[in-house]
């Protein structure tokens, strides 16, 4: 394991921004606080916790609220593999805070990915259920299954399995497999079903979350129903991470390597960077950087959402205005403030309307792009802005003549 970071007696004028998904249950959001708490005592510079979504503050806000008191502030991903949140949303909100406080340094860093502290926690998690089932993987047979919630990003997944390898290597366990609870395969009762036929003495589940939620519920809960399925297994599940003190060696690490400027990122397996066969519509770009605006916008509620995790209350369409140089120069800002006021002229839209980094498409703008429609209009002046919101975003018809492509 790491040693433990610490910081520099010259740092000053420094904070962290510990950035957690966010949760509609309270106590999964004092989770992320408590350790930004911890690490602020681990470091001994400022730090502060915020939310992609479902809590306060949002990550605009908290920096808004660092920067008249620090010079530099490091965001530090409480996330446990790089999915959209880590390669898409979480990075526009820097940038945007970067054009927001100029004056202000922000670095971005990584999540906390495959490390050996958690490696360490992942065991230790392990071996508190075998001592609850009775017994012992250097005489018994046990098998272990890193349950995680799963994602639509095959480099996040990629990272189960590794982890799932790397508590296998040099341990007594009989197998260890990698598996999800929802999203991608193969589910939890698939594997468990699959490691009953080769009748180990237990199985141990590890839930692989930070707190003990809905989806932490689902594991333990599909854990028990497989030891009542098959009394011939001894089966029980173990604790998410929690706020065990080992995370802080990661997110202390994770914090060095943002403000250094050395953090590493998967590029050769990034559905975001290469073409990966099924994946090939998520290729980067400007694709990827449209969705995170999107989702952004869902983001913004943080209060009145429904009862499902991922289901927000947004508006119904999404328009983002390049403001980029370019753009810029051709009358953007104008554009944006034109489509602002007659959507709220309008009794009929229902969009968010904001400002977007470069498009790709220098010299052919300003450029508008209306999602989820996916329709990007062209060479628009302010006073196309009335046609835009007055058809297009009131009554769901393209205006033909400044559509720019289709996505």
């Amino acid at each position: 394991m790491s040693e433990a970071i610490t910081a520099p007696d010259t740092l000053d004028d420094e904070a962290v921004l510990l950035v957690g998904h966010g949760s509609r249950r309270e106590k999964s959001n004092e989770q992320v606080r408590d350790l930004a708490v911890e690490l602020e005592g681990r470091l001994g510079i400022p730090v502060d916790a915020a939310f992609l979504e479902l809590a306060e503050p949002a990550i605009d806000e908290a920096i808004a609220g660092l920067a008249g008191a620090v010079s530099e502030v490091s965001v530090v991903h409480l996330s446990l593999f790089a999915a959209s949140h880590v390669k898409n949303d979480v990075p526009l909100a820097v940038e945007q805070a970067r054009e927001a406080h100029p004056e202000l340094t922000i670095n971005n860093g990584a999540h906390l990915g495959v490390h050996p502290a958690l490696l360490d926690l992942l065991d230790d998690r392990a071996a508190a259920v075998e001592a609850e089932l009775g017994v012992d993987r250097e005489e018994d047979e046990v098998a272990a299954v890193v349950c995680a919630r799963g994602s639509s990003d095959p480099d996040a997944n990629a990272d189960v399995h590794k982890l799932a390898r790397l508590l296998y290597e040099g341990r007594e366990f009989s197998r260890v497999e990698a598996s999800f609870i929802g999203v991608t395969e193969p589910l939890l009762s698939d594997t468990l079903h699959d490691i009953a036929k080769t009748r180990p003495d237990a199985v141990v589940v590890i839930p692989y979350m930070l707190g003990d939620g809905v989806l932490t519920g689902r594991i333990k809960d599909g854990a028990r129903e497989f030891d009542e399925e098959y009394p011939y297994v001894d089966a029980a599940p173990g604790e998410p991470l929690g706020t065990d003190t080992r995370l802080l060696d990661v997110l202390g690490d994770r914090w060095q390597e943002a403000r250094t400027g050395s953090v590493e990122m998967s590029c050769d397996t990034c559905k975001y960077k290469v073409e990966l066969d099924g994946y090939e519509e998520d290729q980067g770009g400007a694709r990827a950087m449209l969705r995170a605006l999107t989702h952004q916008a869902e983001h913004a509620d943080r209060e009145d959402v429904d009862d499902d995790p991922h289901v927000h209350d947004a508006p119904e369409k999404h328009v983002a205005v390049c403001t980029n140089q370019t753009c810029a120069q051709d009358g953007a800002p104008a554009v944006l403030e034109r489509l602002r006021q007659a959507a709220r002229d309008s009794d009929q839209c229902d969009a968010r309307i904001t400002r977007s980094s470069c498009l790709g498409r220098c010299g052919e703008g300003p450029m508008v792009a209306v999602y989820p429609d996916g329709v990007w209009y062209g060479g628009v002046e302010d006073e196309d802005a009335a046609d835009i919101v007055s058809s297009h975003l009131d009554r769901d018809r393209i205006v033909s003549e400044l559509v720019d492509q289709t996505l």
